[in-house]
């Protein structure tokens, strides 16, 4: 179907408009679509705009594997910051078999080079998308710190960063006024050691981001919509999206989202095994962390803390759980205690926040086109690296909706590989 008022241009409807859908938007709207995004939130605060703000190319290795399995029991908060809620267990017992299953030596290589492959686009397509939208002062490329707090967990933490598979990033030493500049926001003697990391980078306000991929879509004529899909439909061979009692048409349906996409597709028949793997964040409004200080994970204590235009950000927690669970408080009294243990400057007890990453059991994205119906795109899942792969995860869709060669095999991220086609 054409839009009536300009009867030679496609119509696209994006569902969700996180980062992911909005890259897609834009992409579509570029190669000449009329996009409408249908978001159920007129102030988002899902994943995309409560993350670490880091561009994480470095993380080339799916966490489905052996040596996530045999550490996860060390992990286990509140020891760490793996959650599996004894509640919740219904819904994360099956999910971790699975992941088990997408854990074995060749699936994990398959799945670093298919990850790989995505990474190595990640950052110049960033810079393309900042740059075209004005943007490109938000995108910083500085890379970041990883530090620890006893010299053994310094030794081996430098051991596996330099023998570990890192992609486009480099990783080397800290120099001694980088170690000196990290002890300075710590209390004396809290930091043995650390790296630093080259090619990766952070979005300095994801606010600002925000409101500059909103406005970009706007200004070239795109609509954002406030409303909860439904579900997504089939009419004959073509998908449609339920809106309460309307019923909403495109040229190209894309779904984008996140954690809620396996439940729109349960409609057309659709079982796909994505988890809300939910992180939380408590965030200081004024602090003495430099502006210019790149993003610095406290590895010991798998904290990551990020400053952004509006403050001090401490992010952690791995927590498997449904969607609607009610978060957990231990979870950010736990970072709260982190912060003061540290003595870095934050000003407690922070904004708090807890968000669904959507996670699927081998740690790979879903991104394609559907084969039951000729309209429906997908692109969801992408765990840990949402921000990370949102533009180029947003060339990608604008690619297959044009149908044009895609510039990396997605055969990798078909959602096929879970034994159900969308």
């Amino acid at each position: 179907m054409k839009n009536s008022s300009h009867p030679s241009r496609a119509t696209a409807l994006v569902i969700g408009g996180g980062l992911v859908g909005l890259c897609a938007a834009l992409q579509l709207q570029r190669a000449g679509c009329i996009v409408t995004v249908l978001e159920p939130q007129e102030k988002p605060q899902g994943a995309s705009w409560g993350n670490a703000g880091h561009i994480a190319v470095e993380q080339v290795q799916p966490l489905a594997s052996l040596a996530t399995i045999r550490s996860a029991w060390s992990r286990l908060h509140p020891r760490g910051a793996l959650a599996l809620p004894a509640g919740q267990m219904r819904t994360w017992a099956p999910f971790a078999l699975r992941l088990m299953r997408a854990s074995t030596p060749q699936r994990f290589a398959s799945g670093t080079r298919a990850l790989s492959s995505l990474l190595t686009g990640a950052m110049p397509a960033w810079r393309r998308m900042t740059a075209r939208i004005g943007a490109a002062h938000l995108l910083r490329e500085d890379g970041h710190f990883v530090a620890w707090e006893s010299a053994a967990s310094a030794a081996r933490g430098r051991a596996f960063w330099t023998e570990t598979d890192i992609g486009t990033a480099s990783v080397r030493d800290a120099s001694a006024d980088e170690l000196a500049a990290i002890r300075d926001l710590a209390r004396d003697g809290q930091i043995a050691g650390a790296v630093r990391f080259a090619g990766s980078g952070q979005i300095a306000d994801l606010g600002g981001l925000a409101d500059a991929l909103r406005a970009a879509l706007a200004a070239s004529g795109g609509t954002i919509r406030h409303g909860q899909a439904g579900g997504i439909a089939l009419e004959g061979g073509t998908a449609v999206v339920r809106l309460g009692a309307e019923t909403l048409r495109a040229d190209q349906i894309v779904l984008c989202a996140g954690a809620a996409s396996a439940e729109l597709l349960r409609p057309i028949g659709a079982r796909i095994p994505l988890i809300a793997e939910r992180g939380y964040h408590i965030q200081s409004p004024v602090s003495r962390w430099p502006q210019d200080m790149p993003p610095v994970a406290f590895e010991d204590r798998s904290m990551i803390v990020t400053r952004f235009a509006g403050g001090l950000r401490a992010a952690s927690f791995v927590e498997f759980a449904s969607r609607s669970a009610p978060p957990d408080p231990a979870k950010w009294e736990k970072l709260r205690g982190h912060v003061a243990e540290l003595g870095l400057p934050f000003d407690l007890p922070g904004t708090p926040w807890m968000g669904a990453r959507p996670t699927l059991p081998d740690y790979l994205p879903a991104i394609g086109r559907s084969t039951r119906a000729r309209n429906l795109l997908y692109a969801f899942g992408h765990q840990h690296l949402g921000l990370t792969l949102a533009a180029v995860t947003g060339e990608l869709v604008a690619a297959l909706a044009a149908g044009q060669p895609t510039a990396i095999d997605l055969a990798p991220f078909d959602a096929a590989r879970f034994g159900d086609t969308i």
